[in-house]
């Protein structure tokens, strides 16, 4: 184990188990995980799902985003969220999704029409347009149901051979049209696939967002600082690899669980209850006090997010 204030964490001795609770890592203030898969039953079985809920909250991380990545699975984040305070979902159809989707090729529509044919249609109830999404956001036990909280993960992913280029940047572009339409923010997952997303999401000023599981190179994130107001997801990853840092202002923390665990407990199920032990690498790594970290993450997931619900 390394020193630190995360050093207390018990390690799991398999996947299919759980950590016990952040000991000495003990947050001044609250934080957020604003990326995670806790709703997919594939990793997680209903009672690791709310044993971790449990040990989030324990460790203050507060607010949980489930992250959609197709129709279905978003619709299923809603209903996870739908059932706990204080998590929240998200719609979106990842780009690896491209092939199970038939994609509009008319003419784009005036109003949040669903432009992936047989994914979208029943998005329209869910996702009210302006000043009603907020107005849903902020009535109580309805922050988590009835509207999501953002697009996403959305995106270009270029990694794996036999990519549909076209069909990729075709259902990227409708996936920004309904995060305009509806005045949301977008959760961008993008990999090995920046030129062709910097010259999408120029055609799109008005989109705000974060970029997921940053993983590209000093030049890319440069451009993405300077050319654009987005945010950067700082997770597990950062504390095992030599990635570049974005300026504290620009970081979201998040696990991606159960996906990219943070040292010291690689090769174990990624869980919330991790977001301190990331926050404590940045600590260190960026010479900031810990509370600090906490609190600039908080206010920069808070203002792109909007949250209005009190948490509990």
């Amino acid at each position: 184990m390394p020193d630190g204030s995360c050093q207390s964490l018990s390690s799991p001795t398999s996947q299919s188990s759980v950590g016990d609770p952040l000991r000495d890592c003990h947050p001044s203030c609250f934080m957020i995980d604003t990326h995670c898969h806790l709703h997919d039953r594939e990793f997680f079985t209903a009672e690791q799902a709310e044993a971790m809920i449990e040990r989030a909250h324990k460790n203050n991380v507060k607010r949980i985003i489930c992250i959609g990545t197709s129709h279905e699975d978003s619709l299923k984040a809603a209903e996870f969220a739908k059932e706990h305070n204080n998590v929240y979902w998200t719609y979106g159809i990842h780009p690896e999704e491209t092939a199970s989707v038939m994609l509009y090729s008319g003419p784009r529509p005036s109003g949040p029409s669903p432009w992936a044919d047989g994914a979208i249609p029943s998005l329209r109830s869910r996702v009210p347009r302006g000043e009603r999404a907020a107005a849903l956001r902020n009535a109580p036990n309805i922050a988590s149901t009835e509207a999501p909280i953002a697009i996403g993960e959305v995106g270009l992913d270029y990694h794996h051979d036999g990519y549909d280029r076209e069909a990729q940047i075709k259902l990227f572009e409708q996936m920004l049209q309904l995060a305009v339409d509806n005045d949301l923010p977008v959760s961008f997952h993008v990999r090995e696939a920046f030129e062709d997303f910097f010259g999408v999401v120029a055609n799109f000023p008005k989109v705000r967002g974060v970029v997921h599981s940053f993983s590209d190179s000093k030049k890319k994130l440069k451009r993405i600082l300077e050319t654009t107001d987005f945010y950067i997801g700082v997770n597990g990853l950062a504390t095992y690899s030599t990635l570049p840092l974005p300026p504290l202002e620009r970081i979201l923390l998040e696990t991606d669980a159960p996906f990219l665990t943070p040292t010291p407990f690689r090769g174990i199920i990624n869980e919330p209850a991790y977001v301190p032990c990331i926050a404590d690498w940045l600590s260190k790594k960026m010479d900031v006090s810990l509370e600090t970290i906490e609190k600039e993450t908080t206010r920069n997931a808070e203002k792109l997010f909007n949250f209005s619900d009190t948490v509990l």
